[in-house]
């Protein structure tokens, strides 16, 4: 009696098919929306950086204004 239990499926094969697509559609749902927000972060990471870049050129635009004022003014 067990060995029998053992070999049948949990359930029909022409049922379960429903089943193994729904999962699937959920796998491939949630791979989307993990790419999407990925996808959301590096943008914000993306604009950040130029932020971040700008930031940098004008202090050193500041700074060789600077330095540029106090050799001409020695």
């Amino acid at each position: 009696m067990s060995a029998l239990l053992a070999e049948t499926p949990a359930l029909p094969l022409h049922e379960a098919g429903k089943y193994v697509a729904a999962a699937y559609i959920v796998l491939l749902a949630m791979i989307l929306v993990y790419v999407a927000i990925m996808a959301i972060r590096m943008s914000r990471t993306e604009r950040e950086l130029g932020e971040l870049l700008a930031e940098l050129d004008r202090e050193e635009g500041a700074q060789a204004a600077r330095t540029g004022e106090q050799g001409a003014g020695s």
